[in-house]
Order: structure tokens, then C-alpha cells, then sequence
């Protein structure tokens, strides 16, 4: 089917039973996130699984629930894009059908448990890799695993471009939110070929967490609608951007100048603290003494600061969160 054909049709069927959402499609495939009744979500994964344009293509499985509804966003957004999921490569030169080795989520909770032991003895030719930006892997992320500080997952090929040498000769097990970004992640690391191996969590966090909520992946996992994050286990592993308790709940910047997420405690948002870093802070204060009903979107204080690109220095920079 045309993409414009599948998103018109796409958006049809999430008006008729009143969902909300946003979902891209591309020549690639379909991906997003709606939220509605159960008996809407229901019967939207019905009719999607008697597409005859999905046959032999969906399952069951590739559909991921969570409590939520349809107030989770405020409005259906459906549209054509060039990628499934915006890594800013023509997926004609990397293609999602050249993608890493899949593994279920028992697989890969054992490739994990293997991991664990070896890095504990040093012994351990594997990195476990999130594909996330930073400001998901902040609050959730899987034990000793190599977190990239990038805002964007459009940085991840330069990220991979400027650390080969990080992944040369190595075994890659990768993950992401659901597993779309793996499938573009993964295909672009191994065009470069210099890892050994790489695997991807099919599924990705979502479907793990399904099986192992109390498994190797500790804290929250984000999602992009006004929840910001669901659980499944009580560990906080982030804290407050201000005066370091731990805190894990996002909220957006209070100077409407800017769009970034910060974490901000209770009582420091008693306090008037709710900017994400001190340059937005003094706007806030400067804008709330005039009126303005402006919203703009610029660079801070957070983003001028933060490399657009990391470069990892000998061993990478892993990230842990043991359990007691």
C-alpha cells in the first residue's frame, strides 16, 4: 500500500474509536503509540492484525500494552516520513532488513546474566549497549550497561562513526524502548563492520519488563507522552536536579523558552526551583514579571554545555545500578 494511502487510512481508523497518539509511517513499516479505551485498543489491534497489507508481517506479540488512555496526549498525530524512526540515515543505504541477531527476552536476560559474571572478573569481550538518549537512561537502564550522553537519536551513527574502536572485535547486545530503534541502530553498526557480534532485545524494554519486572533492568522506563515514565519495580536510581535526593519524575522546564525535561523534588519545586539549569531559571523570572504569551524553542545553558557527540576514553563509561 502507498504510505499516504496507510496513513490516511491509519488516521481513520484512530478517529473512528477516538484514539489519540502519534504514529509515523514510511516505506519501512509503521510505528507509534496510541491510547484509548481498552475496548478501543483492543479492537485497534484486531483490525491492524486483519490488514492483509501486515499478513505474515504483525503478530500479537509486536503490540505492547501499558495503563494509560487516551489523555496520555493531547491530540492524534499520523503522518509520512522518510524513516520509521528519525536516526537521520536514507534507510536505502542502511536498511532495517540488514539488522543485528534477535533475541527473545529470556535470551537475552541469560546473555545478560553472562555478562554481569564475566565484567565482574574482567573477563568480558561484550558491551551492552542503550540506544536511548540520556534523559531515558537517567531514570531506568539495564546493570552495567554503556549509556551514550546523546540527546537525540539522530547523534547515535556519529556517536558509533567517532567510537569504533570502542566497538571493535566485540560482541553488542543492544536495546532500546521497544525495539524499533534497534532495528536501525543495530543495521548501522554493523555496516561498519568492526563488531564481532550483535544482538538486539526484541521487543526492547517493553516486552522484557513483561517478563522480568524485577530482572537486570533497574529504575524507569521512559516513554515519549505525558506519563514520561512507567514502572516496574520501586528502585529510583536518579535524583533531584537540585539538591540530590532521589527523584525520578520528569516535568518540563518552567521557562516556556525551553522544552527540556528536568527532575525537580517536591520540595524544591516549593521552593521555585523548576527550570532545568540556572540560565533558564533567571528567564523564567525575567519573563514572569511581563506578561507574554511567547513560546520559543532555543538552546540553554543544559544543551550548549552537553557534547552533541561523545567521545568514550579508554574503557567506556558504564553504568550501574546493583541490587541490594
Amino acid at each position: 500500500m502507498d504510505p499516504e494511502k496507510l496513513c490516511a487510512w491509519q488516521k481513520a481508523l484512530c478517529q473512528h474509536l477516538h484514539l489519540t497518539g502519534k504514529v509515523r509511517v514510511a516505506s519501512e513499516g509503521i510505528n507509534g503509540t496510541v491510547g484509548g479505551s481498552k475496548v478501543a485498543t483492543s479492537l485497534y489491534i484486531k483490525v491492524m492484525l486483519s490488514q492483509p497489507l501486515f499478513k505474515n508481517i504483525l503478530c500479537q506479540e509486536d503490540f505492547k500494552t501499558s495503563a494509560g488512555g487516551a489523555h496520555c496526549f493531547p491530540d492524534l498525530r499520523v503522518g509520512v516520513f522518510k524513516e520509521i524512526v528519525p536516526m537521520g540515515i536514507d534507510p536505502k543505504i542502511v536498511s532495517y532488513k540488514e539488522t543485528g541477531i534477535h533475541l527473545s527476552p529470556q535470551e537475552f536476560h541469560r546473555e545478560v546474566e553472562q555478562y554481569l559474571s564475566q565484567a565482574t572478573q574482567g573477563q568480558s569481550d561484550t558491551i551492552l549497549l542503550d540506544c536511548r538518549n540520556f534523559y531515558e537512561s537517567k531514570i531506568g537502564h539495564f546493570q552495567g550497561c554503556l549509556a551514550p550522553d546523546i540527546r537525540k537519536f539522530s547523534y547515535f551513527p556519529s556517536y558509533v562513526d567517532e567510537n569504533l574502536e570502542l566497538f571493535k572485535d566485540k560482541r553488542v547486545l543492544m536495546y532500546c524502548t521497544g525495539g524499533i530503534r534497534c532495528e536501525r541502530g543495530s543495521a548501522y553498526l554493523r555496516s561498519k563492520a568492526v563488531c564481532r557480534e550483535v544482538y538486539q532485545l526484541k521487543g526492547g524494554i517493553h516486552k522484557y519488563l513483561e517478563e522480568f519486572p524485577d530482572g537486570f533492568y533497574r529504575g524507569k522506563l521512559f516513554v515519549f507522552d505525558d506519563r514520561y515514565a512507567i514502572c516496574s519495580n520501586e528502585d529510583i536510581i536518579s535524583a533531584c536536579r537540585y539538591c540530590g535526593v532521589l527523584w525520578d519524575q520528569y516535568k518540563l522546564c518552567s521557562s516556556q523558552h525551553c522544552r527540556q525535561l528536568v527532575l525537580t523534588c517536591p520540595s524544591c519545586c516549593n521552593k521555585g526551583l523548576t527550570a532545568c539549569c540556572p540560565v533558564c531559571q533567571e528567564k523564567e523570572l525575567k519573563v514572569a514579571s511581563r506578561a507574554s504569551g511567547q513560546t520559543l524553542k532555543e538552546e540553554c545553558e543544559c544543551t550548549r554545555r552537553r557534547p552533541r557527540v561523545p567521545i568514550e576514553h579508554g574503557s567506556p563509561r558504564m553504568l550501574d545500578t546493583g541490587k541490594d
